[in-house]
């Protein structure tokens, strides 16, 4: 029995996320790398804020990485100063990973830069667009945690939880 054949007509949403991701990707590329930042640097500190710091091996299973990219993406962090690694007091075999201040500031200057560069690609949506199409791809990957949760209650010069821009 052979599959039913797929109605061309219909609205395909996989080439369009893949385009808009790799306009987006590119871009983020292009404003991170000044900063000394790549994505995967991004998420690592995003995820460390959020948690307030975690154990390598957990932050490891959080960023689906294995021991030895997880080890070189810290140590790459940690030659910057934007990560600091610790033994753990109560296990002295774990090491507990936290992000520094100059790690936060970091991090702030990445997201007022990826603000625009989301402005920049999302150009054509208005706010409240911008938003529908926030919540929409929320409900779709199934998040339970927003970025403005992940967000810190203040940065420096920061109002409301967002970083300022």
């Amino acid at each position: 029995m052979s599959a039913a054949p797929l109605d061309q007509s219909a609205h395909r949403l996989a080439p369009l996320l893949d385009h808009l991701a790799r306009r987006m990707r590119m871009r983020a590329e292009t404003v991170l790398a000044p900063l000394g930042l790549r994505p995967r640097h991004l998420v690592a500190l995003t995820v460390l804020r959020a948690q307030g710091g975690s154990s390598q091996q957990a932050l490891a299973g959080t960023l689906a990485m294995d021991g030895t990219n997880i080890v070189g993406l810290l140590n790459e962090l940690e030659g910057e100063g934007l990560i600091e690694r610790r033994r753990s007091p109560e296990d002295r075999r774990r090491h507990v990973v936290e992000l520094t201040e100059a790690g936060a500031r970091r991090l702030g200057e990445a997201e007022c830069a990826l603000a625009a560069v989301e402005g920049e690609v999302l150009g054509a949506l208005d706010t409240g667009q911008r938003q529908t199409l926030y919540d929409l791809l929320q409900r779709a990957t199934g998040a339970t945690v927003t970025c403005a949760d992940a967000l810190p209650e203040q940065l420096p010069g920061a109002t409301g939880g967002s970083p300022a821009c």
